[in-house]
């Protein structure tokens, strides 16, 4: 496909213009207030440990730090893609035609699943989305944590732990944990705008946020409110499609989805006395989507002559709500000990809605004393998913004295409650015929049957449809002790009981030695669990398809169904891992670091989503069991197999200061190999290699890069700041749709200009993908090159948007 460079140059020329104007109109010699802000950034953090805080080198886990500077000199504007910019464990895949995942795409952490990471949000666990992943996309049959529904305009700071810390902190932490910590200043307010658009002139960005604070009582209290609005318009990248119509022409819509994102959060504490406090933070946000199936083409069976006489492309769209609200009691206790209690419930929903579709089934439907109905309506609602979680904590930690030794204690209990629902789509969303009674024959206009429900997305069914939970708690210890000054060592114990399959323990010890004061060397092991999610235990819908012309149910049967049953598939239970690191810390300057840390994480008895499970041609065992059941396909949720992650983390800074400027650079490596281990199963039926074919086994094991590198440069001269940021990503493989196909490696580079025209202003211009780069052609994909797909699909680190611009003016009063 040619790229025409028609972008909005007069838009961008007029922003240009202004900038220049406006920076020549500065005062040259204004202290930097970037400069300023560097000076009071935060360099502690608080995860891996509930002992004192520590600086990101102190730690005996490695953990990342994003400090504010980092997230405004960055260019993402959503929180998912800012973390893959910034730390290079993170990844943040693009997907298409791939249902809700276009616009809840997978975060996961060191290559694992989304499920397997833990997000806090000021150290309070933050809930799980709704929707579970189940196309051919990174984290298939998981439901992670949806990233983007945290405003970046609420954040102060990130703090990225890469190290299993299930026994410190809970299931879903096998691969590490994010805690993201807001705002909390007060006596001033912040405003920022942004607009940006891509070098083709499409996905136009409109971003403007607010923030502010003011005191509450006299004694240090503060009420943070942030509000933020985006709206993105949508990119196409897909060729021509030579396959479905004459002349060629684009049918297919691959690229980025239309959005319009509105944010609203808060971050308060109370004091009651010199004491105590009470606090609350949350946030609610609302976003709407807008992206596209398959085309259908003008002869298909899945399309009416009169209604659509050169085909269609059905819209899906998409409305998610997300809702979280903390508060809780904080007070300092005799002897230096503390005391915490909390309750945190948060909620995720995504609405499905279909348009610019058809029912054909509907369309075609016989009536009764002869004719056909011809008439079905062209949208209609297509289900909801919702999920919500209530958390109660109670921690109390201190020093304790056993005769001459000092230990840090801190030990809790934790209850939790999660809640899963599917709620029905409209009638026509899901029917086969106004009567949904498969013994009619309904045929399309070529004389085949007819598909059932609406085209695209087709609807849940009130069979599908379910309204279940179970709840779980949690008794944890963590103990500290420094038997010497340059030695710490650290264990961890967590017990926990689940109403639906049992109890678990875990642990963790972990130790940090520094010889010097230049050289430090830091090791962990641990045991982990991951529960399965109550959306992969209780998610099931059903899909009708054509399958040599005969009307197919696709099922994804929940456990303890009858087709699960049927086949000897038993229900889920516990992901259980092994992790260990061992690290290198290096401070040979007071103004250069190096730390280099290597793990594996091995993951027993792994949930994935099985491959589709079809009856033989001529009958067999799978044909005895399915057909029975009235059942044409099946996949489900199952414990197949078991995977070893290695890696090796490398991270490098070195700052130079001058008289009226400063040098920062940096480098972060990042090199880990997933491989799986064993395919099992428990039916004697189906194979492990049956159950989880290699398609799955290459998108587990090389959907995601390999090695993920980020090096930066940042450089700050008076009232200048330059940065320049590259990423690389490594190469990926997927098989699901063609043979085995590689995309190359690719560098990304990102560069932002900032002025202060203060210390409370700033204009900055910046370009995201510099170089323009695209994954590689897929040059091997049968059919999928000739209907438009020309570049990647299922794994797509970067996208294929190509090269953007943007500017961004922030002012604080």
């Amino acid at each position: 496909m040619t790229r025409a460079p028609h972008f909005k140059r007069s838009q961008l020329a007029g922003i240009i213009a202004g900038a220049v104007a406006l920076l020549a109109a500065g005062q040259s010699g204004a202290q930097s207030a970037a400069e300023e802000q560097a000076a009071k950034e935060q360099t502690v953090v608080v995860l891996g440990s509930r002992s004192v805080a520590k600086t990101a080198l102190d730690t005996s886990s490695p953990v990342g730090l994003i400090s504010l500077k980092d997230m405004q000199t960055a260019g993402p504007l959503e929180l998912g893609k800012l973390l893959q910019t910034l730390d290079p464990s993170f990844n943040f895949s693009s997907t298409f035609i791939s249902d809700g995942t276009d616009s809840i795409r997978p975060a996961t952490l060191r290559s694992l699943g989304p499920d397997q990471v833990l997000v806090l949000v000021n150290g309070k666990r933050r809930h799980q989305q709704a929707l579970v992943n189940v196309q051919q996309s990174v984290g298939r049959g998981s439901a992670g944590t949806d990233i983007n529904a945290i405003p970046l305009a609420a954040i102060h700071h990130i703090e990225v732990l890469r190290d299993g810390a299930a026994a410190q902190y809970g299931s879903d932490a096998i691969a590490g944990v994010i805690n993201i910590v807001l705002k909390s200043q007060i006596k001033e307010t912040s405003v920022s705008g942004t607009y940006g658009t891509t070098s083709e002139g499409d996905g136009d960005l409109y971003s403007a946020s607010a923030n502010t604070g003011v005191a509450l009582g006299q004694d240090g209290g503060y009420l943070n409110l942030t509000v933020e609005a985006r709206k993105r318009g949508e990119t196409n990248r897909a060729g021509a499609d030579s396959l479905r119509v004459n002349p060629p022409r684009v049918t297919q819509h691959i690229g980025d989805s239309n959005t319009r994102d509105l944010y609203f959060w808060w971050n308060a504490a109370l004091p009651i006395d010199k004491d105590s406090e009470f606090y609350a933070f949350g946030g609610v946000s609302k976003r709407k989507g807008d992206s596209f199936g398959f085309f259908r083409s003008a002869g298909d069976d899945r399309t009416v002559p009169a209604v659509s006489p050169n085909g269609f492309l059905p819209a899906i769209h998409t409305d998610i709500k997300d809702a979280s609200f903390a508060f809780g009691y904080r007070r300092d206790l005799a002897n230096d000990w503390k005391a915490d209690i909390s309750i945190n419930h948060g909620a995720s929903e995504l609405a499905f809605h279909e348009s610019d579709s058809i029912n054909t089934s509907y369309w075609y439907e016989p009536k009764p004393g002869g004719g056909i109905y011809a008439e079905s309506p062209r949208e209609a609602d297509t289900g909801t998913l919702k999920f919500n979680q209530t958390t109660f904590n109670a921690d109390i930690k201190g020093p304790v004295k056993l005769g001459d030794a000092s230990l840090f204690v801190a030990t809790g209990f934790e209850y939790r409650r999660d809640n899963y629902q599917i709620v029905a789509g409209d009638p026509v969303s899901y029917q086969y015929g106004r009567t949904n009674n498969p013994a009619i024959r309904i045929v399309g206009q070529n004389g085949n049957t007819a598909a059932s429900g609406i085209q695209g997305f087709p609807g849940y069914t009130p069979a599908t449809a379910v309204d279940d939970g179970r709840h779980n708690i949690a008794l944890f210890l963590d103990v500290e002790h420094k038997p010497v000054d340059n030695v710490t060592l650290a264990g961890a114990v967590r017990y926990e009981k689940y109403s639906d399959f049992g109890n678990t323990v875990t642990g963790k010890l972990s130790a940090r030695w520094d010889p010097t004061k230049t050289v430090g060397v830091r090791g962990s092991i641990s045991s982990g669990f991951r529960a399965p999610s109550v959306q992969q235990e209780f998610y099931s819908s059903v899909s009708t398809n054509l399958n040599n012309g005969v009307l197919t149910e696709t099922l994804t049967a929940r456990q303890g169904s009858a087709v699960t049953q049927a086949f000897g598939i038993a229900p889920l239970k516990e992901e259980t891992s092994r992790n260990a690191s061992v690290g290198l810390v290096l401070r040979p300057a007071s103004n250069m670091s190096l730390t280099v840390d290597a793990y594996q994480i091995k993951i027993r008895d792994r949930i994935v989503f099985s491959s589709e499970i079809a009856p033989e041609a001529n009958g067999g065992p799978i044909a005895n069991v399915l057909r029975p059941l009235g059942v044409g396909q099946a996949q489900f949720f199952t414990n197949a197999v078991d995977t070893r992650t290695r890696g090796l983390d490398i991270v490098a800074e070195h700052t130079s200061r001058f008289a009226s400027s400063a040098l920062v650079l940096s480098g972060q490596l990042g090199f880990n190999k997933t491989e799986v281990a064993k395919r099992h199963s428990t039916s004697s039926v189906l194979s492990g290699e049956t159950l989880f074919d290699q398609a799955q086994v290459t998108l587990l094991e090389r959907g995601q890069p390999r090695k993920h590198h980020v090096v930066a440069a940042d450089y700050t001269n008076g009232a200048w700041n330059l940065n320049a940021r590259a990423n690389y990503y490594g190469e990926v493989q997927a098989q699901s749709f063609s043979p085995l196909h590689t995309w190359d490696a690719k560098w990304l580079v990102d560069t932002s200009v900032r002025y202060a025209f203060s210390k409370r202003t700033f204009l900055s211009l910046g370009v995201n993908n510099l170089f323009d780069q695209l994954p590689s052609e897929w040059t091997n994909g049968g059919d999928f090159p000739k209907l438009g797909f020309t570049r990647c699909w299922e794994t797509c680190p970067f996208g294929v948007n190509g090269r953007s611009m943007y500017v961004r003016a922030d002012t604080t009063f």
